[in-house]
């Protein structure tokens, strides 16, 4: 007699093989999260700078044209010329170097004058306090012979105006050889001067004034016996310390 087959035991429900092999758990999706319709949406800042950047230049473009226009209507109207200057004059009134046991002095008063010249027709010169200084003799032998000086002033168009001072020194101490010097140069009217002036400008247009400049002016080199014979040597004008003109 034939054998009946025997029934298939079924696996009960969540039954795991032990020699199957472990599979790994698949990773959850990565979702973009849905942002509601009122929620704000940022900007990338790039492009705001590059739009600041462009009206940065724009803005400085046009201010450059426009000032580089005015510019060229105020030269071209009014034709601004910078002012000029000559020593007029110097008159040395005492000049004693007492030579004594100890050192060497010198006494002396002096009376300069410069001329300053204005040539617009159009602007006029504003000068604020104005100081001078004298040396005499050059290199190692310089010596102040005195420094002065004068209140503000105004120059009127195509004016020319004198500034004078008088300045004075009294027991200045030098060297022997530097006193020697000096005395015998200027017996002899050798004696090289030089008389530096400091001082502040405007201009003035109309009713309006312009900047404030400083400027030094620098007046000498110039020997006594020149001066004496009617000479009246231009001065040089150094304006922002590096800029020379006469």
């Amino acid at each position: 007699m034939a054998e009946l087959p025997k029934p298939v035991l079924q696996k009960p429900p969540g039954y795991r093989d032990p020699n199957a092999p472990v599979r790994p758990a698949p990773k959850p999706g990565f979702r973009k999260p849905i942002l509601p319709s009122t929620f704000p949406v940022r900007r990338k800042r790039r492009s705001c700078c590059r739009i600041c950047c462009c009206f940065f230049c724009i803005f400085a473009f046009i201010l450059l044209i426009i000032l580089f226009l005015g510019g060229a209507f105020f030269y071209l109207w009014f034709n601004p010329k910078a002012p000029v200057f000559h020593l007029q004059s110097l008159k040395i009134q005492r000049f004693n170097v007492s030579v004594k046991s100890d050192a060497t002095y010198i006494d002396s008063q002096t009376t300069i004058k410069v001329e300053a010249r204005n040539p617009n027709d159009k602007i006029t010169f504003k000068y604020g306090k104005t100081s001078v200084r004298l040396t005499a003799g050059i290199g190692e032998d310089e010596t102040e012979l005195g420094s002065g000086s004068s209140g503000e002033f105004t120059q009127g168009k195509k004016n020319t105006t004198v500034l004078k001072w008088t300045v004075q020194e009294k027991n200045v101490l030098v060297a022997d050889e530097v006193g020697a010097k000096l005395k015998a140069r200027y017996r002899s009217r050798g004696m090289v001067v030089s008389a530096e002036v400091r001082t502040k400008i405007r201009l003035g247009v109309g009713g309006w004034r312009i900047g404030t400049v400083g400027i030094h002016i620098s007046c000498g080199d110039v020997t006594l016996k020149q001066l004496d014979g009617g000479d009246m040597p231009k001065c040089t004008v150094t304006v922002l310390k590096w800029i020379n003109f006469q």
